[in-house]
């Protein structure tokens, strides 16, 4: 049988979505994701997500199900992709957008302030997190506020990239540590 993750909470609750064998594809574990939305409940509302490593795009699903107003999506593994296209299909394709392309090249085209990011990259590539926050901070979309979530294995560190995110909450659960952070003005 294929492996599954299911959305865990709001309207689309028990929503299986299949896990597709990709490298470096590892979908956050329902206890994470557990931890994480309740963390998130109260930003989750109307709010502007980016996944900016979607795999399977269940966080980015787990929000849009718990009241998230849109959702962009980047991905480049061409499987990945096929299957986030699918599941957008099944869920909400007005308010769900997915990029082909890799992540650092595609935030340059992003057209949304974003209220929620994920940023989860494969393990193997751990310099991508600090990346992406540059990139994203180089182009001006993330809203006052926003609430950014990394995640990274259990035997590493992780230091913020950048004087304007600030430590929220953080956690382990067996070989994985993850937080949220939250962007301000200045530092």
């Amino acid at each position: 049988m294929k492996s599954q993750v299911r959305i865990i909470g709001g309207k689309w609750r028990g929503s299986k979505i299949p896990v597709i064998d990709a490298d470096g594809l590892r979908p956050t574990p329902d206890r994470i994701r557990e931890t994480l939305f309740n963390w998130l409940a109260p930003n989750c509302p109307g709010a502007t997500v980016l996944d900016c490593f979607a795999g399977t795009g269940v966080l980015g699903f787990e929000a849009l199900s718990r009241g998230a107003g849109r959702l962009v999506a980047l991905e480049r593994d061409p499987a990945a992709l096929a299957s986030l296209r699918r599941q957008a299909a099944r869920f909400d394709p007005d308010a769900i957008e997915i990029i082909a392309g890799d992540s650092l090249d595609s935030i340059a085209r992003l057209r949304h302030k974003f209220d929620l990011v994920f940023i989860d990259p494969p393990y193997a590539a751990s310099g991508l997190r600090h990346q992406v926050i540059e990139r994203l901070e180089a182009t001006a979309c993330l809203q006052p506020g926003a609430r950014i979530y990394f995640e990274w294995p259990g035997t590493g560190d992780f230091e913020l990239p950048s004087p304007r995110l600030h430590w929220l909450k953080r956690k382990s659960a067996g070989q994985v540590n993850y937080a949220i952070a939250e962007w301000r003005l200045v530092g």
